[in-house]
């Protein structure tokens, strides 16, 4: 196999692999559930949608000493047929609009000010959702006999909540139906500059005995992809969860369907998240709280994923808080690790992360000193050519070298035709009377593959790419080019690349080389603006680095051959 056609084999491959696993993604149903646990029929207005209280199990239950809250033998209450709505109350702060419901005090709806909407950039992008065709919303309530739970009808003052200048909070306090001897607040608290809301339950004990009531957080969504995902662009959704112990593990929806999903489930650390491309939602418990996570198919095409955490003893005459802070919004990758341990790993590289994570910050080092992330990618494609100087340049000179001996090549296929294994066995004697090495063209690919492909998964993942413009036209480099030309330009310098190469000497493997120019380009048009402009910077410097040493290698030879005629 000579160097045109290991070039080849190898750009095609990483392409199909690209394409498959978008297709597989695209076009595949999501796997039945499994037939021991079958979900009940309706979809999103079916008894499942919002689901039971969740019921604590007897290893966090037995943290709680004493008499617990969930009166055994209750059978928890029965779901809606839908997420009911009452009042709304609308909260503004300086960095969300967030919507919550008395109807069980979710948070049904939460506006991110500060990231566009992806199909209107006048509008702030909706994270959190409950429209007919996608819902995503966060809900808690209370476990124990007559506790109010996320079915719960609470009341709220009316009206709008606004944080206004020299507040650095606001709070939205909910009260619950009087229970028989139990007065319950949950209370949501919006900070200033901040994503972060905290959620509490404030219970207060007017019995003549203590209780030990439990409490949980969870997520409720569909998978739904985010509007304006490409098949071409697949990124992770679904739920995911860290502990100490365990690190970062997702929880696949697939998973939950087919009852297979594995994870820990009781933790004193960690959080419980719901994850897109770009954003997240987390529950984030206080360390060293004891905490049962769960994560469960509801219905067709609904999920929950919460946990578990106690109140604590409520002596006659007490109240007690419990307070578990939300973070919804984007994964922006310099603040989540001082948010919650382990939190950063929620933006996923893939499995280059290896490689995405250095990139990553060397690009976020550019985007410091320039302000423009476009031209923090030029910048990171000349680091990385400079830093692969030596092994391209190489590569290069077999390359011109080859294109030297391309005649007696073309020769010798011509002599030995009838025979493959005599003209391999000649090529191979004529590379080593030459000293070159077939395969030192295909080592400055070799490097940059494995570069390309984490710079894919960086410009996927990380949000602060999103809508980051370069110049002119390029308005978004996490999205393909509206005009193609970027792609086009990508294109015409592949074609210019492969007149350098060494020419072909089998007709066929000819007309692909032609060909490979203009199949790429159309790959490209599906590529995000940012990663075809980091291929169209490394192929320009490819160029006029092999460009050079041909010239050196030809004009050796060219006077080394002079010489020899003289002699």
């Amino acid at each position: 196999m000579d160097t045109q056609k290991f070039v080849l084999f190898l750009i095609f491959s990483t392409s199909m692999l690209f394409l498959w696993d978008a297709w597989q993604k695209e076009q595949l149903p999501p796997a039945p559930a499994a037939t021991s646990a079958p979900a009940p029929q309706g979809g999103r207005n079916s008894a499942s949608t919002q689901g039971e209280a969740p019921i604590p199990g007897n290893e966090l239950a037995s943290t709680q000493q004493g008499k617990s809250g969930v009166a055994p033998g209750v059978t928890p209450e029965k779901a809606a047929s839908k997420l009911e709505s009452a009042e709304k109350i609308v909260v503004k702060t300086d960095m969300v609009v967030a919507e919550i419901d008395t109807a069980g005090g979710d948070l049904r709806r939460l506006e991110l000010l500060y990231h566009p909407d992806k199909e209107d950039k006048s509008k702030p992008f909706a994270l959190l959702q409950n429209e007919p065709e996608h819902i995503y919303v966060a809900q808690s309530g209370l476990i124990g006999e007559d506790l109010p739970t996320h079915k719960t009808r609470y009341t709220a003052e009316p009206g709008t909540y606004e944080l206004v200048g020299g507040q650095d909070k606001i709070e939205v306090r909910l009260v619950a139906p009087p229970a028989e001897g139990v007065s319950v607040t949950k209370v949501y608290t919006f900070h200033r500059g901040s994503y972060l809301i905290d959620v509490s339950f404030e219970v207060t004990n007017e019995r003549t005995d203590a209780i030990q009531p439990f409490s949980y957080f969870q997520m409720l969504r569909d998978s739904q992809p985010p509007v304006g995902s490409f098949f071409m662009i697949p990124t992770y959704m679904g739920a995911a969860l860290y502990t100490e112990e365990d690190k970062f593990k997702k929880i696949e929806f697939s998973a939950l369907d087919k009852g297979s999903a594995s994870y820990p489930k009781n933790a004193d650390n960690g959080w419980i998240a719901m994850l897109q491309q770009y954003f997240l939602s987390a529950w984030l418990p206080k360390d060293k709280l004891p905490r049962e996570y769960y994560a469960k198919r509801l219905g067709e095409n609904e999920y929950s994923a919460g946990v578990i955490v106690p109140v604590g003893v409520v002596e006659p005459g007490q109240t007690s808080t419990v307070t578990v802070p939300l973070y919804s919004g984007p994964e922006e990758q310099s603040k989540l690790s001082s948010i919650a341990p382990g939190l950063d790993l929620t933006v996923d590289y893939g499995w280059l992360t290896v490689i995405g994570a250095p990139l990553f910050w060397l690009l976020s080092f550019f985007h410091s000193w320039t302000g423009n992330w476009g031209v923090a990618i030029i910048l990171l494609t000349m680091s990385v050519k400079l830093a692969f100087f030596p092994l391209s340049a190489a590569g290069y000179r077999s390359m011109a070298k080859l294109r030297l001996v391309t005649p007696k090549l073309q020769r010798l296929r011509e002599q030995h035709g009838a025979d493959r294994q005599r003209m391999n066995q000649a090529m191979m004697e004529f590379y080593k009377t030459e000293k070159i090495n077939p395969m030192g063209g295909c080592l400055p690919i070799l490097v940059q593959i494995p570069v390309f492909i984490s710079l894919y998964w960086v410009l996927l993942a990380s949000v602060e790419l999103r809508y980051a413009p370069f110049a002119l036209w390029i308005e978004d480099l996490s999205s393909p080019d509206p005009y193609y030309v970027l792609p086009i330009i990508m294109g015409i310098s592949m074609f210019i690349q492969t007149r350098l190469n060494p020419p072909a000497t089998d007709p066929i493997q000819a007309k692909v080389m032609q060909i490979m120019p203009f199949a790429f380009s159309i790959f490209f048009f599906f590529f995000p603006a940012g990663l075809v402009l980091y291929s169209l910077v490394n192929n320009v410097l490819s160029i006029l680095q092999q460009w050079q040493i041909t010239r050196m290698i030809e004009g050796s030879a060219l006077a080394a051959g002079k010489q020899k005629k003289a002699n």
